[in-house]
């Protein structure tokens, strides 16, 4: 005999591409690498390695820098562009903020509602900067970052670490990524995972799982 589909007790949300600009993915990287005159393939040839461990939490930012940026003499500081990674933060036009605030607002979980979290790859300084900056506390009860957890995703295991925490099955768990291969690996655990194309089909997504913003 069929079973109905269990409720959505929580939603995981990447960031990057979903809520936010990203951080440090290739366009943002371009645009900073361009205004310090620096050759993308210079910078590139030390990214992958480097990035994955600093996302990790395994590097400082003095020590990712170091890597890829400072390992020679430089006419600016790593402070200064630190602040030019930063400033590529920004509101993703088309992105998310408004379903996250209407699920918030709607299913609350003050009173054991609908529980809302960010599970994304993200250094561990940039990463508190954004929640900080966009105020993103007032959206979200959890935050899984892969600098916090030692993870990243589609590592299966990230999505596993974040529904344990908040003590949900993944079943009974969305996840909303703009990334198909993170969503296949959510996918894989047994989330509800939707690839973010944009706010309307976010919505009809959500009301598919039997979320409702009103």
């Amino acid at each position: 005999m069929a079973t109905a589909s269990p409720e959505i007790r929580a939603i995981y949300w990447d960031i990057g591409g979903v809520l936010l600009t990203n951080g440090w993915d290739h366009e943002e990287r371009a645009r900073v690498l361009g205004q310090f005159a620096i050759p993308r393939e210079e910078y590139e040839a030390r990214h992958p390695d480097a990035n994955d461990r600093w996302e990790r939490g395994e590097l400082s930012d003095d020590e990712f820098l170091k890597e890829t940026v400072f390992f020679k003499e430089r006419s600016f500081t790593p402070a200064q562009f630190l602040e030019a990674v930063r400033a590529q933060s920004k509101w993703l036009p088309g992105g998310a903020k408004n379903v996250i605030a209407a699920l918030r607002e709607n299913h609350g979980s003050a009173n054991g509602g609908l529980k809302m979290a960010m599970l994304n790859n993200e250094s561990g300084p940039l990463n508190d900067y954004r929640i900080e900056t966009f105020g993103l506390r007032r959206y979200f009860d959890g935050f899984f970052c892969s600098a916090y957890i030692g993870m990243r995703k589609p590592e299966p295991r990230i999505f596993q670490a974040g529904t344990a925490m908040l003590h949900f099955r993944p079943e009974e768990c969305a996840f909303v990524d703009d990334r198909e291969k993170n969503c296949a690996a959510a996918a894989e655990v047994g989330m509800h995972a939707i690839q973010y194309r944009g706010e309307d089909a976010l919505k009809d997504a959500l009301r598919a799982l039997g979320v409702l913003l009103s």
